[in-house]
């Protein structure tokens, strides 16, 4: 299984949280995107750069279990998120991490998992409805 992770560093205990949620041993490998955008430039260029900087074959994009842990930016996530599904053939599943409640400084952790795919099927019913 392999983490495209477009945000902060993943420590450990995330990763370990990962599987828990997705009730799996696997190993999951993580690749590291550095995601520095000129907020004066113009966003959808940059998407394909991205996720390019994944390293992945056309086949491996479309054979590979992908987990993805998006940037903050919501524009520029929503780009890599469309550059992704046009490469993979369906919706990536996400991670998304949460500020731990009561926590000086500030610690992230592992809040769910989210399968975008399902959620996309699952509104596709609510068209012929």
């Amino acid at each position: 299984m392999l983490l495209l992770n477009f945000s902060h560093p993943l420590t450990p205990q995330h990763l370990t949280r990962i599987q828990q949620l997705l009730d799996t041993n696997e190993a999951i490998a993580v690749r590291d995107i550095p995601t520095h955008i000129d907020p004066a430039l113009p966003y959808a260029p940059e998407a394909p750069k991205l996720v390019d900087q994944a390293k992945l074959t056309r086949k491996e994009w479309q054979t590979t279990q992908i987990l993805v842990n998006l940037p903050s930016y919501n524009h520029i996530a929503a780009l890599i998120l469309a550059e992704m599904h046009g490469r993979m053939g369906h919706f990536p599943t996400v991670v998304r991490l949460r500020p731990k409640a009561n926590t000086t400084p500030v610690v992230f952790e592992v809040a769910e998992i989210l399968d975008l795919q399902k959620q996309r099927d699952q509104a596709r019913k609510e068209r012929n409805t």
